[in-house]
């Protein structure tokens, strides 16, 4: 099976062929650009920027999404691999300043072996993660900081954050049961983690729907091509069904890039509605005093920047997946006026 790229500039249709051939690359390579560096697994990073500075040209990227990819993402799935993610995770989610005790074990995780990542994971987490909450309740200085608007805030975001992630963590921190040091430890490090854990769900989802997407349109655009092929070198008495064929071919290929497009569109509405809304949290804690809302003021300006990134990432395959097909829908109608 020629790679995606390939296959488009083989087709029979010249110059707007080898056009979309090379707009298809500058998408591809832009993708794994962002596989390179948005990708929440280590090992799948990696292998893209593996690709990326070894491969000639589009064959190569099309060739990492196809076989590279898979192994890479079955390799993360390793405990050791899984084991470094975490502590990469917790590391740049709790900071010095507000979770000492769990910041310090994390870095000798991350910079550690093996052993020590799988110890950090097991019970080094828990175990600093429980200093740190006995010295902020020791302290008190954070709780008596807490006013009700505070708790009122948290409340708000466990029913209309855009967040899965931030939900749950602000509902834990209000249920019932909950006291302020629980609304306490949401601000010093829940929010954040729950935040890069929705960020992170929202990425490995197009990545790996993506990669299984151009997979599939891969073989349905390369049946397309031969059958439009096949078209216009078979017998005068063998052409209209011939063309019927191919026009079946390149219409099933427009078909399948409605999964994608419906995604893509959708990822534009959650990236625009996210960076909107910790706009509005990056805002509230620069207006907010206090030790708690400090501890939110970094991470929320951040987390807004990643997801106004998202939206170019996300608005280039969309331009992607609509110009092929209108390729796809061109290719029905050429093969059925009989123009190929």
């Amino acid at each position: 099976m020629p790679p995606f790229g390939v296959a488009l500039a083989a087709g029979p249709v010249g110059g707007v062929a080898r056009s979309f051939a090379a707009d298809e690359e500058s998408a591809t390579r832009k993708f794994v650009w962002w596989v390179a560096l948005r990708d929440p697994r280590s090992v799948v990073r990696a292998a893209a920027q593996h690709a990326l500075a070894t491969s000639d040209g589009d064959a190569g990227l099309l060739a990492f999404l196809e076989t590279d990819y898979p192994a890479a993402k079955r390799y993360a799935e390793e405990r050791k691999a899984m084991n470094a993610d975490f502590a990469r995770r917790v590391l740049e989610t709790h900071t010095a300043e507000f979770s000492p005790e769990v910041h310090a074990a994390a870095r000798r995780a991350v910079n550690g072996t093996d052993a020590d990542r799988e110890w950090f994971a097991r019970t080094g987490f828990a175990e600093a993660k429980e200093r740190d909450r006995r010295a902020r309740e020791s302290s008190g200085e954070q709780a008596r900081a807490l006013v009700e608007a505070d708790r009122n805030y948290v409340r708000t975001l466990a029913t209309h954050d855009p967040g899965t992630q931030v939900r749950a963590a602000a509902a834990y921190a209000v249920r019932p049961a909950a006291t302020d040091n629980d609304i306490v430890e949401f601000f010093a490090h829940d929010w954040a983690s729950a935040a890069k854990l929705d960020l992170e769900s929202y990425r490995l989802r197009l990545l790996d729907n993506e990669v299984a997407w151009r997979a599939a349109v891969n073989r349905l655009v390369a049946d397309a091509q031969a059958a439009e092929k096949a078209a216009a070198e078979a017998a005068e008495e063998a052409k209209e069904q011939a063309r019927a064929a191919a026009a079946r071919a390149w219409r099933a290929a427009a078909e399948r890039t409605a999964a994608p497009r419906s995604a893509w569109a959708e990822a534009q509405e959650v990236s625009a509605r996210q960076a909107a809304n910790w706009r509005q949290v990056a805002a509230a804690a620069q207006a907010a005093t206090g030790p708690n809302w400090a501890a939110v003021a970094n991470f929320s300006t951040s987390t807004e920047a990643q997801w106004k990134s998202e939206q170019e990432v996300v608005a280039e395959q969309a331009r992607f997946w609509n110009a092929l097909l209108q390729q796809a829908l061109a290719g029905e109608q050429r093969v059925q006026s009989g123009k190929s």
